[in-house]
C-alpha cells in the first residue's frame, strides 16, 4: 500500500511516543477518543454525585427460602433475605431477570458467570478468552474520569489461572471486564486497596513525570505532520491532558465551590500488610474500603466479589456449618442437612450487603445520605446453584440513586415475556440513572419497565 505523501520517510503509519521507559501508541484513523469527549466536566453543583456498587456472591441461592412480598415496612422477606429486614424501605427486590447468553451456554459455571454484568457470550475456546465489556466499566469510561480511580475492583479470593473443565478460571474470578477480552485487575489485599485509595503521592509524581516526557516527544513530532494529522495528534495529547488532570485531582481536592466529599482524610487505619485469614474480617475490610473511597470521592464505581465461582471458601466460621466447602454446599443434591447450611451461607452473604447499606445510610452528605446518592446491586449469577439455574438471577438493589429510584418494593419479572426481563435492560436503566445513556447494551435496547 502506498504511503500518503504527507508522511515523511522517517515517520511510520503507527508512531510511538516514549518517555522515561514508557511507550504510548499514537492514534490512527478513528482509533482516538474524540476531542468533544475528552476533558468534559460538569459545572460545580451542591448536589452529591451518584455512585454505583456491585456486591457479588457465587453459586446462587437456596431457592426455597429466597423470596419477597409486599412493600415498604410491611415487606415480607424469605429466610434467605432476612438480614435485609431492617432496610426494607431502602431496597428493591428484583426477581426473574436473566442473561439469555448465559442460559444458552453449555458451560454450567464458567459460561454463566463472567457475563453477569455484560450479557455477552462467553467464549469456550481456550485460546480466545472473551466475555464482553461490563456495565461498570462502561460507567467508568463515561463518568469515572471525574475521580482519581475510574473504577475500584475488589475481591476476597484470588484470581485463579488454572483450567476447569477445559476453560480458564479467569472466567470464574472476574465479574468486571474492561474490554471483551480483558478483565479488570481485582485487588484482594486490603492494605494495597487502601494505598490505592489514599496513596502518598509518590506514584502520582512518577506518573506525572512520564506524561511530561511523552508530551514533549509529541510536540517535537508535531512539526513533521500534515494539518489533518496534527488534529489527530492534538486529540491524543488532549486525552493525555485528561490523565494529567486526574493525577492532579488525586493529589488534592481543587473544588472552589459546590459539593465537597465528607472526608478529606481517611477515617480508618491502614490495614495490615498481610492477607486477612479470617473471612468475615476480610470481607468487612473490603466493604469499609468501598465506603471510604466513596466518601473521599476517589471513585464512584466499585465492584466486589465476595467469592469466586466454583469457590473453595470454607464457611466453618458460621454456627452450624461444618465439614463442607461452599461449592459442596451449593451442589448438595437436595440433602436437607446441606441445604440448611447452604441457607446459612446465603444469609451470611446478604448480611454483608446489609452491612454496606447500613454504613452508607449512616453517612450524611448534607441532608441526604451516601446511600440515598448511590445505586447498589447485590447479586449472584445463578438462582438455584444445585441446578445451575441461570434463567432467574437473584437481584437486590439498594439506594435511591439521587432520587431516581423508588425503593421499598418488589419487582417481579417472572411472568413477563423473555424480552422484557433481560438483565441488560436493567443495566441500561441503571446507567441512565447514573447519567450514562446508551441506545443499547448487551442484548437489549429497552429499559426495564417499572424500575
Amino acid at each position: 500500500m502506498t504511503r500518503p505523501s504527507h508522511w515523511s520517510a522517517g515517520i511510520s503509519r503507527r508512531r510511538f511516543l516514549t518517555g522515561a521507559g514508557c511507550t504510548l501508541t499514537l492514534p490512527w484513523l478513528a482509533s482516538t477518543p474524540s476531542r468533544a469527549d475528552s476533558g468534559k466536566r460538569t459545572s460545580a453543583s451542591d448536589k452529591p454525585p451518584q455512585r454505583f456498587g456491585c456486591l457479588y456472591f457465587s453459586n446462587g441461592v437456596e431457592p426455597e427460602h429466597w423470596w419477597a412480598r409486599g412493600a415498604g415496612a410491611g415487606m415480607q422477606l424469605g429466610p434467605g433475605l432476612q438480614p435485609l429486614t431492617p432496610f426494607r424501605k431502602e431496597i428493591v427486590v428484583i426477581d426473574g431477570l436473566f442473561n439469555a447468553q448465559a442460559v444458552a451456554n453449555p458451560s454450567a459455571h464458567l459460561g454463566r458467570m463472567p457475563n453477569l454484568l455484560s450479557g455477552a457470550w462467553v467464549s469456550l475456546d481456550q485460546n480466545d478468552i472473551r466475555a464482553g465489556r461490563t456495565m461498570d466499566q462502561v460507567l467508568a469510561q463515561r463518568i469515572g474520569r471525574a475521580t482519581a480511580i475510574p473504577s475500584l475492583v475488589l475481591g476476597v479470593e484470588p484470581t485463579e489461572l488454572r483450567l476447569e473443565d477445559g476453560l480458564s478460571m479467569i472466567y470464574g474470578s472476574c465479574i468486571s471486564w474492561m474490554t471483551a477480552t480483558k478483565p479488570a485487575t481485582k485487588e484482594i489485599y486490603p492494605a494495597r486497596a487502601y494505598d490505592m485509595i489514599v496513596g502518598d503521592g509518590s506514584e502520582r509524581r512518577i506518573d506525572r513525570s512520564i506524561l511530561d516526557r511523552v508530551l514533549a516527544d509529541a510536540q517535537s513530532l508535531r512539526v513533521q505532520l500534515s494539518a489533518a494529522d496534527r488534529v489527530k495528534l492534538d486529540e491524543f495529547t488532549e486525552s493525555i491532558r485528561d490523565i494529567e488532570k486526574r493525577i492532579d485531582r488525586a493529589g488534592k481536592d481543587g473544588r472552589l465551590e459546590g459539593w465537597r466529599p465528607t472526608l478529606s482524610q481517611p477515617d480508618m487505619e491502614r490495614p495490615a500488610e498481610q492477607l486477612p485469614q479470617d473471612v468475615p474480617e476480610h470481607m468487612r475490610l473490603i466493604l469499609d474500603l468501598i465506603v471510604l473511597a466513596f466518601q473521599m470521592d476517589r471513585t464512584r464505581i466499585a465492584t466486589c466479589m465476595l467469592n469466586n465461582d466454583l469457590s473453595q471458601m470454607n464457611f466453618g466460621f458460621l454456627d452450624g456449618v461444618q465439614g463442607s466447602l461452599h461449592l459442596d454446599l451449593t451442589h448438595n443434591g437436595r440433602n436437607p442437612k446441606l441445604e440448611a447450611m447452604y441457607l446459612k451461607t446465603n444469609q451470611f452473604h446478604w448480611s454483608q450487603f446489609a452491612y454496606l447499606i447500613k454504613r452508607m445510610k449512616s453517612i450524611d452528605e448534607g441532608g441526604t445520605s451516601l446511600l440515598d446518592n448511590s445505586l447498589l446491586l447485590g447479586c449472584s449469577n445463578l438462582f438455584d446453584g444445585d441446578k445451575h439455574q441461570a434463567d432467574r438471577m437473584p437481584f437486590v438493589v439498594a439506594g435511591g440513586a439521587g432520587g431516581a429510584v423508588k425503593t421499598g418494593r418488589v419487582l417481579n419479572c417472572l411472568d413477563r415475556p423473555d424480552d422484557e426481563r433481560r438483565a441488560c435492560s436493567f443495566y441500561l436503566s441503571a446507567m441512565d440513572k447514573m447519567g450514562a445513556q446508551l441506545p443499547q447494551f448487551g442484548d437489549s435496547n429497552k429499559r426495564l419497565a417499572d424500575f
